[in-house]
């Protein structure tokens, strides 16, 4: 199958009558279920994105704490869940929240099971300054100011973490975060 273009798929798709463009989308929406999250999205955003939100961390949620069983800590998923529902929503706040969700889970789960892996942390730490990078790139400030209590709680919570952890979010923290007086 050959790549086409996105200029030659609107000439084509120009070619279609009504009754065909809507046949072409009926079929892909019951086809795959990414676009049929992706239609809904454009059909009914506010209550799609609740609807994915709560998805997305319900799948973080069953990595780290299922509702049986032992966990699985397929921490690929749970970053999957993460990425799906930035791409689909476009909502930068609830993304970085659901980034912050997986970190404060995996330092929970640490601290309630005990020393993991080196991939592990690794993981949790580059979701970690991953959501510190996003949050820098808001020029207001509101997102730090949303998220900052939380971002400082994770690294008071790994202080006595090992494999380097806690020193790796510690130093993603002080280089974006740059603590007030105010405060």
């Amino acid at each position: 199958m050959s790549k086409l273009s996105i200029p030659a798929l609107k000439k084509q798709l120009k070619t279609y009558k009504t009754e065909e463009l809507v046949s072409i989308i009926v079929d892909c929406y019951r086809s795959n279920p990414e676009v049929k999250k992706y239609i809904h999205m454009l059909l009914e955003p506010e209550n799609t994105e609740d609807q994915l939100f709560e998805e997305a961390k319900k799948k973080i949620v069953q990595q780290f704490y299922p509702d049986r069983g032992y966990p699985k800590l397929k921490l690929a998923e749970a970053k999957k869940a993460i990425s799906e529902f930035g791409k689909l929503s476009g909502n930068q706040a609830r993304t970085i929240e659901l980034m912050i969700h997986y970190v404060e889970l995996g330092v929970r789960f640490t601290n309630d099971y005990g020393d993991i892996n080196e991939p592990f942390y690794n993981s949790i730490a580059s979701t970690y300054h991953n959501a510190l990078k996003k949050i820098n790139q808001d020029t207001n400030e509101g997102l730090l100011h949303l998220f900052k209590e939380r971002l400082s709680a994770i690294v008071t919570d790994t202080s006595h973490i090992g494999w380097g952890f806690h020193d790796e979010l510690a130093g993603s923290y002080y280089t974006y975060v740059v603590d007030d007086e105010e405060d």
